[in-house]
């Protein structure tokens, strides 16, 4: 491990002094917006809310850290449903565009602002940032900054913030899971879905219900007990396999989803809405979708939650992190979650690796639900000459085409690397 963590040091050195010298004759798309102005970076921009034509790589200003900041060279960056939403400007009080999208990133300390403490410059880190992650530089307050583990790769620290902090504070910190419990989690095979199962089997006897599109079903069957097609009748495959129904449902999907997995609850049991990816039918924002996903979502009766002895909940890891200034409740997770890692009771499944360039076919990955575990924007990573013909212009989608619902099962996939 001594050798390991020599080896990363000189590695860390050699990355920060190759980013601080490299000149535009290195060639290639990447090394042609890095000429000029060193001050300037790379950065995935959304130019306004809507379809991908809205997304394109530019040349940014690159930023300093204020007081109590870190800046870091972002060396991978996290993709999460949550994107697509920002996107289309389908949540609550968006930001002004333009903006730089994106919550979280990995990479390494290149500057300290002032007061900060605990880091150096050369540390390897994973970051929650307030947007302004898809880009190479960024600055965040040191709260929302971790050192990650030696044998953990940016790949993986960037797949690892988001997904497993929200796995754990629903079902620990808000659904209380104990031995002999069971959940049911929707999008099994997605990052937040992974990490569930993953934190669900670090304890005894718990029993894990989940939803997947079915080509995915081969791949996760053995980090789920019981698994069903996303559009089969679940409610009913659980509760012939359960007939009391779970103690925990947590939904990502919304509308008629609610009434579902309410029905579903055992007597003390409790559901947690922490996403709404039904609203997400096309490219771009559709009121239709979204007045029909709320007109699906059953009406709470409070009289009912107490005469049936049931609990429901929502979370938010952002406005946990951004609005309610719950960083400190954070740190101590991350704690306990790095203890897991470095005991190898958890890992991140990363999906797929994706250039800045190809960032909107990375977008289209995770709308068409395709992917397994996590998608992560590379940094260093040269996009593949087809894509990056149209990744800094217009998709050849537009704004206005839009995506079928369904499984897209049989729709042709993209290809990608491992």
């Amino acid at each position: 491990m001594a050798k390991e963590g020599a080896q990363r040091a000189e590695e860390t050195e050699q990355m920060i002094e190759k980013e601080g010298g490299k000149e535009a004759a290195e060639g290639g798309a990447a090394g042609s917006l890095r000429a000029g102005d060193a001050k300037e970076m790379r950065a995935v921009v959304l130019s306004a809310f809507g379809g991908l034509n809205k997304l394109r790589v530019s040349k940014k200003a690159m930023p300093e850290p204020q007081e109590g900041e870190l800046k870091i060279r972002v060396k991978a960056c996290g993709l999460n449903f949550i994107d697509l939403m920002v996107r289309q400007g389908n949540i609550d009080n968006p930001p002004k565009t333009p903006l730089v999208p994106g919550f979280e990133c990995s990479g390494i300390v290149e500057a300290l602002g002032d007061s900060v403490k605990g880091f150096e410059i050369g540390d390897r880190v994973m970051a929650f940032v307030n947007y302004n992650a898809w880009a190479e530089v960024v600055c965040t307050p040191v709260e929302f900054v971790y050192k990650i583990p030696d044998d953990m790769s940016f790949s993986e620290a960037a797949a690892f913030p988001m997904n497993f902090v929200t796995a754990y504070m629903m079902l620990f910190e808000v659904a209380n899971l104990r031995e002999g419990m069971s959940v049911l989690v929707h999008s099994a095979g997605g990052g937040v879905g992974q990490a569930v199962a993953q934190l669900c089997s670090t304890i005894p006897n718990v029993t894990v219900f989940g939803t997947a599109s079915s080509f995915k079903h081969e791949a996760i069957k053995n980090s789920v007990t019981h698994l069903f097609d996303r559009n089969a009748d679940y409610v009913q495959e659980v509760k012939r396999i359960s007939t009391d129904g779970v103690d925990i449902v947590l939904d990502c999907l919304c509308g008629e989803n609610t009434g579902k997995g309410l029905s579903l609850l055992k007597p003390l049991g409790t559901y947690i809405l922490y996403g709404s990816s039904n609203m997400v039918t096309g490219e771009t924002k559709s009121f239709f979708s979204f007045a029909k996903s709320w007109w699906q979502v059953e009406k709470v009766n409070p009289i009912k939650l107490y005469e049936e002895n049931k609990v429901i909940a929502g979370f938010s890891l952002l406005n946990l992190l951004f609005k309610q200034n719950r960083s400190g409740l954070i740190k101590g997770v991350m704690d306990k979650l790095l203890n897991l890692y470095n005991n190898k009771k958890i890992k991140p499944v990363v999906d797929s690796l994706w250039a800045l360039e190809e960032v909107k076919e990375a977008m289209q990955r995770i709308h068409d639900r395709g992917n397994i575990g996590k998608l992560i924007l590379d940094v260093e990573k040269a996009p593949t000459p087809l894509m990056a013909n149209d990744s800094t212009e217009t998709s050849e989608a537009g704004e206005e085409e839009e995506d079928h619902e369904g499984d897209n099962e049989n729709k042709e996939r993209m290809p990608f690397i491992q």
